[in-house]
């Protein structure tokens, strides 16, 4: 061929073989001066719930009661704010069920009874004691539904601000034939 001869072949691998015994040497060296240190606990830590919020109340006092909160709230701002809610409930009148249950009438309503919807075991047991979506429930229930009713299956987090509840209340209090009367203070 080129003339070469076995110890020319030998002298080239030698060379390659070299160059990767000292990338590998370097590599680990690099890996022992360089080393990331292992957390002991996998992941990050999250705040805590708030003890008051994980009873189930409202995570924060609000600074007016519900009645006047609902006596100055908006209808109109509560349709916007329910828009996201959209994908999983229905709120026209004989609306289908989705992935919740229609939300129209759902003011005074028995927990877990419209009909066609399969509630979850925690949401029926209320259901069961004569519980309703009264206005008091209905905004608990929106401010943290897992904290208010554990067990329940819908996914949403709830709404921290007292004043937007309110007016998502006023809507669905607008849901109905004949609007449920607006509680006293």
């Amino acid at each position: 061929m080129f003339g070469m001869d076995s110890f020319e072949l030998n002298k080239i691998a030698g060379a390659v073989l070299g160059t990767l015994l000292f990338v590998m040497g370097m590599g680990i060296l690099a890996e022992s001066i360089f080393a990331e240190k292992k957390p002991v606990v996998a992941g990050y830590a999250l705040p805590a719930a708030e003890p008051e919020a994980a009873a189930g109340a409202a995570p924060a006092a609000a600074s007016e009661p519900l009645p006047v909160l609902l006596a100055k709230a908006d209808a109109k701002k509560g349709e916007g704010l329910v828009k996201p809610c959209s994908a999983c409930h229905s709120f026209d009148k004989g609306g289908p069920n989705k992935v919740g249950p229609n939300l129209y009438e759902v003011v005074n309503r028995p927990l877990a009874s419209h009909a066609g919807f399969n509630y979850s075991a925690s949401l029926k047991e209320h259901g069961s004691k004569g519980e309703k979506w009264d206005f008091a429930a209905l905004d608990k229930f929106i401010a943290n539904p897992k904290g208010y009713i554990q067990g329940t299956a819908m996914g949403y987090a709830g709404m921290k601000e007292a004043d937007r509840r309110a007016d998502v209340l006023a809507y669905l209090r607008s849901l109905a034939d004949s609007p449920a009367p607006l509680p006293t203070p």
